[in-house]
This record gives C-alpha cells, structure tokens and sequence, in this order.
C-alpha cells in the first residue's frame, strides 16, 4: 500500500534541501500544523508540497479563515517534495509561521480530498537512481561554471523584466530567501540549488524536479542556463524593452 501524505498546493515547486518558510493562516492548514506538531517524537513531521497547475488556493479577507465551501478546484502536477517541518511559531491569534526544508520526492498516485479538511494522498517515493554518478561527476563542474556565470549576469540587469516570480496565489505564502554564496559541489545538491534559485518559470522548475536523475537535471539545467546567459545578452545588446525579451508568465 502506497504511503499517505497531507498535501500542500502551491503556487511554487519545492526541491530537496531547499529552506522554504511559509506563514499559515487558513484554518485547515492551521490544522495541519497542529496535527503534525502533536506527532510522537521520532515521527517524520512533513507534508507533500505541490506546485499547481491550474486554478488557484482561494485568498480570504484580512482576518477571514476559508471553510471548506471557499475552495476552488485546483488541478495538481504528478510529482512534488515533501516539507519537513523543522521550526514552528505559534501567533497569538492563531496563525502560525514555520520554516520547512524539502526532503524528497514523491509522485502522486491518488488524491483524497474528502477525509480531512487538508487534501492528502498517496505517493509513490521517487529516490535518486544509481547507475549515472560518473556522468553527473563530469556535468557538475560545468554546471556550477555557467550558473557562476549566469549569476553574474543576472546581478548586473535591472530587475524589471527579467526575474519572473511565481505567483503567491495560495493562503501559504512563501518568503523569498537570499542566494547563497557558497555554491555545493556534490552533484545532486547543486542540481537542486540551481533548479530552486535560477529565475526559471514554474513550468521549467516543475520539469527539473520530475527529471528522475541527477545527470539527466544537469543537463537540462546546462541548457536552461545557456538559454538564460544568452537572453541577458541580448537584452544589452538590443535596445528595445525588457518586457518585448522576458519569456511569457507561467499560466500557474
């Protein structure tokens, strides 16, 4: 029998490793967190986190909680990561703001969304198959050696229509978080870094997150940069408005 998880949609794609804080203040995810907190000690406290494909989380009022009635349909990408609770602060009217760090993969194999007020499912584990370590050995270098260079190009622009920031359409709102210096060298961290911090589109950062191994993320991820590097360059050399170069917003 497949394991169960609680399911967060988000307008966001989660990867392992990755921080990823979030303020709740809907009551059926206030729920959740009360749930996960209340867990015996040693069990894994973590929930799916799924990017959304179609449709949107509904955004009460200032000081409104949504019921069950308020809630759109929304269709769901196949795989997500689960958000392993690690930090929870309690606000006096109930909301709580907690600080999660993905885990691993997973890919839904059925969606429950009658038996709690939260959706859950059942998941099919994705680990990181073996049998390409020697091919990731060799991308990685050339990976982190054009995401340095991407980086740097991208620091350089001004910010107005080339960083595209996925929608925060859900009553889960993820904060931004800075980029780190330190860039890894283990094949699969980086793989996950660069697919979380490059300013890609939902649609690509939902794609690299289902690529089922690290070499194949590499490469795309190589090919991704090298379209980004070569999109900033032409936004100096072209004297025309950003907006006329950025790629179209993802439709999530």
């Amino acid at each position: 029998m497949d394991p169960r998880l609680p399911i967060f949609p988000l307008g966001t794609v989660l990867f392992p490793g990755l921080v990823l804080p979030l303020h709740i203040f809907e009551e059926r995810y206030r729920e959740l967190v009360r749930h996960l907190v209340g867990l015996p000690t040693g069990t894994p406290r973590e929930f799916g986190v799924v990017a959304i494909r179609s449709g949107a989380e509904p955004q009460p009022a200032a000081g409104a909680a949504a019921t069950v009635a308020d809630r759109s349909p929304v269709a769901l990408h196949d795989v997500g990561c689960t958000a392993e609770l690690r930090k929870v602060t309690e606000l006096p009217d109930g909301r709580f703001d907690i600080v999660t760090v993905g885990r691993r993969r997973f890919q839904l194999t059925e969606v429950d969304e009658e038996s709690t007020p939260y959706l859950t499912a059942a998941v099919r584990w994705l680990p990181e198959p073996t049998g390409q370590e020697e091919l990731a050995d060799r991308l990685a270098p050339r990976v982190l050696a054009v995401f340095r260079q991407y980086l740097g190009l991208i620091r350089q622009e001004p910010q107005d229509g080339l960083v595209r920031q996925e929608p925060r359409e859900s009553p889960i709102r993820q904060e931004p978080q800075e980029n780190s210096e330190q860039l890894p060298d283990d094949p699969t961290v980086l793989s996950h870094l660069v697919a979380a911090t490059a300013a890609l589109t939902l649609a690509d950062r939902q794609r690299l997150l289902a690529v089922p191994d690290t070499a194949g993320r590499l490469a795309a991820e190589l090919r991704l940069l090298n379209r980004e590097i070569a999109l900033l360059r032409q936004v100096r050399a072209v004297p025309m408005p950003l907006s006329e170069l950025a790629h179209p917003a993802s439709p999530n």
